[in-house]
Protein backbone atom coordinates (compact mmCIF):
# COMPACT_ATOMS: atom_id res chain seq x y z
CA UNK A 1 0.00 0.00 0.00
CA UNK A 2 1.43 3.86 -0.93
CA UNK A 3 1.35 6.63 1.38
CA UNK A 4 -0.62 9.02 0.14
CA UNK A 5 2.05 12.38 0.63
CA UNK A 6 1.91 14.90 3.72
CA UNK A 7 -0.13 17.58 3.10
CA UNK A 8 1.87 20.71 3.49
CA UNK A 9 1.71 23.01 7.13
CA UNK A 10 -0.23 26.03 6.40
CA UNK A 11 1.75 28.91 5.61
CA UNK A 12 1.37 31.51 8.23
CA UNK A 13 3.46 34.21 6.91
CA UNK A 14 5.69 35.97 9.31
CA UNK A 15 8.48 38.80 9.06
CA UNK A 16 11.55 39.67 11.49
CA UNK A 17 13.04 42.99 11.54
CA UNK A 18 14.41 45.46 13.69
CA UNK A 19 16.09 48.61 14.29
CA UNK A 20 17.69 50.88 16.62
CA UNK A 21 15.04 52.76 18.89
CA UNK A 22 14.86 56.47 19.32
CA UNK A 23 13.75 55.81 23.40
CA UNK A 24 13.40 51.95 24.96
CA UNK A 25 9.73 53.22 26.63
CA UNK A 26 8.42 53.32 22.51
CA UNK A 27 8.54 52.08 19.63
CA UNK A 28 9.86 54.97 17.38
CA UNK A 29 13.50 53.89 15.28
CA UNK A 30 16.13 56.54 15.11
CA UNK A 31 16.40 56.17 11.18
CA UNK A 32 13.98 54.31 8.98
CA UNK A 33 16.80 54.12 6.20
CA UNK A 34 18.57 51.60 9.13
CA UNK A 35 15.67 48.90 9.61
CA UNK A 36 17.67 45.53 9.09
CA UNK A 37 14.73 43.23 7.72
CA UNK A 38 16.29 39.57 8.93
CA UNK A 39 13.60 38.14 6.44
CA UNK A 40 9.99 36.20 5.95
CA UNK A 41 9.20 33.05 7.72
CA UNK A 42 6.39 30.37 6.57
CA UNK A 43 5.54 30.03 10.29
CA UNK A 44 6.51 31.55 14.05
CA UNK A 45 8.80 28.55 15.01
CA UNK A 46 11.09 29.76 12.01
CA UNK A 47 10.42 33.48 12.52
CA UNK A 48 11.28 32.90 16.72
CA UNK A 49 14.25 31.58 15.57
CA UNK A 50 15.47 34.40 13.50
CA UNK A 51 14.37 36.46 15.77
CA UNK A 52 16.29 35.18 18.80
CA UNK A 53 19.46 34.71 17.32
CA UNK A 54 19.34 38.24 16.15
CA UNK A 55 18.36 39.66 19.74
CA UNK A 56 21.52 37.54 21.00
CA UNK A 57 23.86 39.83 18.28
CA UNK A 58 22.87 42.80 19.71
CA UNK A 59 22.75 41.98 23.24
CA UNK A 60 24.97 44.78 24.54
CA UNK A 61 23.16 47.91 22.33
CA UNK A 62 20.29 48.12 24.79
CA UNK A 63 18.62 50.80 21.78
CA UNK A 64 18.19 47.63 19.50
CA UNK A 65 14.69 45.92 19.25
CA UNK A 66 13.96 43.06 16.87
CA UNK A 67 10.45 42.38 16.54
CA UNK A 68 8.29 39.48 14.68
CA UNK A 69 5.07 40.72 12.40
CA UNK A 70 2.24 38.14 12.18
CA UNK A 71 1.77 39.28 8.06
CA UNK A 72 -0.76 36.58 8.28
CA UNK A 73 -2.81 38.07 10.47
CA UNK A 74 -2.59 41.54 8.44
CA UNK A 75 -3.09 39.72 5.36
CA UNK A 76 -5.97 37.33 6.40
CA UNK A 77 -7.90 38.12 9.47
CA UNK A 78 -9.71 35.17 9.95
CA UNK A 79 -6.37 33.35 10.62
CA UNK A 80 -6.40 34.92 14.36
CA UNK A 81 -5.55 31.25 15.54
CA UNK A 82 -2.39 31.16 18.04
CA UNK A 83 0.77 30.33 16.14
Amino acid sequence: MTKAPAKPQQQLLHLVFGGELDDVGAVTFKDLGQLDVVGFYPNYAEAYEAWLSKARETLDNAQMRYFIVHLHRLLDPSTQKAD
